[in-house]
């Protein structure tokens, strides 16, 4: 092997010339390897709180817990369905509780009492309208006014009833303005029987 060694230089003996070079390359790499950077090129050292994120344990435990305690009633429900013959359990006898059932109470209780007050300040109100006062001064202003008028009011609406002998009948003749009978008979009728009767006072006044 050493004689097919080639030598960067002329050496006189080529065994003891690659012993040489070897040796020194050894050298040189076991240097290199054990060689330290001049310059400090690591990283920031990572904090402790980073490397051990607490809350994260912490919340983890607290899901685990409760997938614990869930299982847990499952089961125990699973079991007690094994053990029973099957009925169902519906029935819900809990009482109705509120957390505002006094405060309401107490709520209504005082709207109650403003309630009755407000009552029995309107009842024990006298009223400032006072109708005798109006009543009197509606008959003054009609007096005022029946004084003012050229005609009386009232006049034209009275009714008055006399008593005509027709023949021997009495009829009711209601003198309103226009002569109405109040008779069911019609208006031809009376005019005939007054005809008549007007023609009889001539006979007798001529006899």
């Amino acid at each position: 092997m050493h004689r097919a060694y080639q030598p960067l230089k002329p050496a006189t003996n080529k065994y003891l010339q690659q012993r040489w070079d070897q040796t020194t390359y050894q050298e040189h790499v076991s240097k290199v390897k054990a060689a330290r950077p001049m310059v400090n090129t690591k990283g920031i050292q990572t904090p402790a709180h980073v490397q051990l994120n607490l809350k994260k344990l912490q919340s983890e435990g607290e899901r685990l817990a409760i997938i614990d305690r869930d299982n847990h009633l499952l089961s125990s429900k699973l079991a007690d369905i094994m053990t029973s013959k099957g009925q169902v359990d519906h029935r819900n006898d809990y009482p109705e509780r509120s957390l505002t059932g006094k405060k309401k109470r107490d709520e209504l209780l005082q709207m109650s009492r403003q309630n009755q007050a407000i009552l029995q300040r309107i009842t024990s109100r006298k009223s400032e309208y006072r109708r005798q006062v109006w009543e009197e001064e509606w008959e003054r202003v009609e007096r005022r006014r029946d004084d003012i008028g050229r005609y009386p009011r009232g006049v034209a609406n009275q009714v008055t009833r006399k008593k005509v002998k027709f023949e021997g009948k009495k009829r009711e003749v209601l003198s309103e303005g226009s002569g109405q009978v109040s008779d069911t008979s019609s208006n031809r009728e009376i005019e005939q029987s007054a005809r008549s009767s007007e023609a009889s006072v001539e006979e007798h006044v001529c006899k």
